[in-house]
């Protein structure tokens, strides 16, 4: 076999200890541990997760990859109150809502999530202003949003959450543009959104939130920082009945459309940057809210309904190679 210098023209370098700012496709040995080691490029990536045992579409998901929560959503063509918790590999079915709906807004983690609004049937079916806590067990009655809506999309922890848009009436109905804030016990209103929108994705904090995807101008991103919204660069793929996680500066974007999208799309605080499409496009999904950037979840949706993605990335998309 040939050597590395003969092919490369080079040799590799021996190192008592690995350089601090290695460049993209560098090899070195480490002598002091006896180890080959390269920097490369890492591709972001999804992975089929386990299935959901009831397949729905326009549910309310919270969580994180390992830790995800489903409930809600329609099935055959009904509102449902079904509740399902992820492990990182399999569902299993919880105590169920209070009240069966779909098109709400939702958040929060496995243990602690928020389901409000939406519609407690399909349409035409009047929108709610009902609030409902999950505590990890079952689910409780909390205070009523002030205006009912449907598919408000909401981002933050049950007891700091942010809300913002939504839909009201039936068509013709009318986007929103209103900003609700929950402190885990009451409701307020904020500054309103720039523009009025519907069935985009949130992702962040109550101080520090992102809105993009949304209907009717489907790329228009805004973020927030706890008393006003800024308008942004649009997405590159402007879509809506979008899965999205992450924070306001880490965030993805994946799927939606009319014609179930498989467009995935990183947003790092400036720019949005398109990358490793979902396997299978879908719409009308939940993403995992809570979830890293690096590392996030897409479940539910239409055509396949049970399908559970799971997404694998990295903030620098370089490391440290190892080989023995």
């Amino acid at each position: 076999m040939a050597a590395y210098k003969t092919l490369k023209g080079q040799s590799i370098r021996q190192v008592a200890q690995d350089p601090t700012n290695p460049q993209l496709g560098e090899i070195w040995y480490n002598k002091t541990i006896g180890v080959l080691k390269g920097y490369s490029f890492i591709a972001d990536a999804w992975s089929a997760g386990g299935n959901l045992n009831t397949g729905r579409a326009s549910g309310g998901g919270a969580g994180t990859q390992t830790a995800a929560l489903y409930f809600g959503g329609l099935y055959d063509p009904t509102a449902r109150a079904i509740t399902e918790e992820y492990n990182g590999s399999s569902w299993s079915e919880q105590n169920d809502m209070n009240q069966a709906r779909i098109y709400m807004g939702a958040t929060g983690t496995q243990t602690a999530a928020l389901g409000a609004g939406g519609r407690n049937q399909g349409p035409p079916g009047p929108e709610s202003n009902n609030v409902e806590e999950y505590n990890g067990s079952s689910w409780t009655n909390a205070t009523v949003m002030p205006t009912a809506t449907y598919y408000p999309r909401m981002c933050g922890p049950q007891t700091a959450a942010l809300g913002a848009g939504g839909y009201q009436g039936y068509y013709p109905g009318a986007d929103i543009n209103t900003t609700y804030l929950y402190d885990g016990t009451n409701w307020t209103t904020g500054n309103n959104l720039n523009n009025s929108k519907q069935w985009g994705g949130a992702v962040g904090t109550q101080t520090a939130g992102l809105v993009a995807g949304a209907y009717p101008n489907n790329g228009q991103t805004e973020e927030y920082n706890g008393t006003n919204w800024t308008s942004v660069n649009p997405m590159g793929s402007g879509r809506y009945f979008i899965g999205a996680f992450g924070i306001q500066t880490s965030a993805v974007y994946a799927g939606g459309g009319t014609g179930s999208r498989a467009n995935t799309e990183r947003y790092d605080g400036t720019n949005w940057t398109a990358t490793t499409n979902l396997t299978t496009g879908r719409r009308l999904s939940e993403g995992g809210l809570m979830s890293p950037s690096e590392a996030g979840i897409v479940m539910a949706g239409v055509p396949n309904s049970n399908l559970t993605e799971e997404f694998t990335g990295t903030t620098t998309k370089a490391r440290i190679i190892t080989t023995s």
